[in-house]
């Protein structure tokens, strides 16, 4: 059976789970979806989300875990929220550890701080209606390699990458009741099962 772990370090866990779970269960299938924290339970997984919160504080505990390692040489299909964006790309603005799997530099709280918190209809390139996009202190990503397939803009940030089996988004699809982002991802985690 699929397992798909949500990255229990820090941030919008739950909300991740829950959105996980009803995606799956939307698609008819079987899968356990629970929280990890150890490298050893992160090795069981078919794919990981690691959701919003403090970059610099998940990217040591990841490094300091040894989860970095254990991702990489799995090849552990990543979705990576807000935070989980900044840690996906390959260079930030801020010395801190990334995971630097999706070729792009991201700036940390690319659109300001918390009080400049937003919600935003995205057009994102794999939907074909509009997707409620909430911001919450976000990030976005910049000079992508042409590899790298760029999924969403606003104006000239680019707010949703996707890389390999990887999915980047700067703002939070937990925080919505669209299961969109993490059905994509889902069938990505597929293709490397199947």
């Amino acid at each position: 059976m699929m397992k798909i772990g949500i990255l229990d370090l820090q941030g919008d866990v739950s909300e991740h789970q829950v959105m996980t779970k009803k995606a799956v269960t939307k698609m008819g299938l079987k899968a356990d979806v629970l929280k990890v924290k150890t490298s050893p339970e992160v090795a069981e997984c078919n794919g990981i989300v690691i959701s919003g919160g403090e970059s610099t504080v998940i990217g040591r505990l990841i490094k300091e875990n040894s989860i970095d390692t254990v991702i990489k040489e799995n090849r552990i299909p990543v979705l990576g929220t807000c935070a989980g964006m900044v840690l996906l790309g390959q260079e930030t603005d801020y010395k801190q550890p990334l995971l630097g799997l999706i070729p792009m530099k991201v700036k940390r709280n690319g659109f300001g701080r918390q009080k400049l918190s937003f919600e935003a209809e995205l057009k994102l390139k794999t939907m074909e209606t509009q997707y409620p996009g909430v911001f919450i202190r976000a990030p976005y990503a910049h000079d992508v390699d042409k590899r790298a397939v760029v999924l969403g803009q606003i104006h000239d940030k680019i707010i949703a990458v996707a890389y390999n089996n990887h999915l980047a988004t700067a703002f939070h699809p937990e925080l919505t009741s669209d299961t969109r982002i993490h059905e994509y991802f889902i069938k990505e985690v597929l293709n490397c099962v199947e």
